[in-house]
């Protein structure tokens, strides 16, 4: 990992940045380097959470042979992977019982869409629900979802194990390691309520959702009580 001690101080690259917004204040401009120093410490802890994160050791084997249902027919786990040695499964809410996919699912998939076909140059990246494979991928269509890949997780058996051991209707990250030829189960997000702060919503960190860290950057933020529609109006 890296050697904090190696690391400038963030108040020292901030005082050497020559960044400034034309007609600031002086109060705005001290405040915003003091802010700037923050950022770099949290850009910082981000990276050192990603390395430690990278030196897990491996994770549980899979043995089990989990089958989805896809556009081509049916896949094992296995296939998912696509070439790659890396594989991230995101389990999203999307049941039989529900009339329209999760907004806060579809929000996030949609800004994963875009960036899908750049993902899977390092990684298999494909996203799975318990509708009926014929249902998800009309629901792509709808959100014309061009460059994910969707599944059904037909017998559930994948949910149940990975995601909710109730088969509840919930969203689920999985991220699977390929090595010597075995499957290892390497990193899945553990946030939930149970690890919310006071007046926040449950989120991993860093957060998988692009809509929140842009909205972060605003002076309203994400608020407390709102969350996306599926409908603009």
């Amino acid at each position: 990992m890296t050697d904090p001690k190696t690391l400038k101080s963030a108040a020292e690259m901030v005082a050497r940045n020559a960044a400034h917004v034309v007609g600031e204040s002086a109060a705005y401009r001290k405040a915003r380097n003091a802010l700037a120093a923050e950022e770099i410490e949290l850009r910082r802890h981000i990276e050192r959470v990603a390395e430690q994160r990278r030196a897990l050791p491996p994770g549980a084997p899979i043995a089990k042979d989990y089958r989805f249902q896809g556009r081509e027919g049916e896949v094992g786990l296995a296939e998912l992977f696509g070439g790659k040695d890396t594989l991230i499964v995101y389990s999203f809410m999307y049941g039989p019982q529900r009339k329209q996919g999760c907004p806060m699912c579809t929000s996030q998939m949609s800004a994963w869409n875009g960036i899908a076909r750049h993902v899977s140059q390092r990684a298999g990246f494909v996203m799975t629900a318990r509708s009926p494979i014929a249902r998800i991928l009309a629901w792509g269509e709808e959100q014309n979802w061009k460059h994910l890949r969707l599944y059904a997780d037909s017998s559930g058996d994948y949910t149940r194990e990975f995601v909710s051991a109730e088969d509840a209707d919930m969203p689920g990250y999985n991220v699977f390691r390929r090595q010597n030829g075995t499957v290892h189960h390497f990193w899945r997000g553990e946030g939930g309520r149970e690890t919310a702060d006071p007046g926040q919503d449950p989120h991993d960190a860093p957060d998988m959702s692009a809509l929140w860290t842009l909205l972060d950057t605003t002076p309203e933020g994400r608020g407390e009580d709102w969350y996306p529609k599926l409908s603009d109006r």
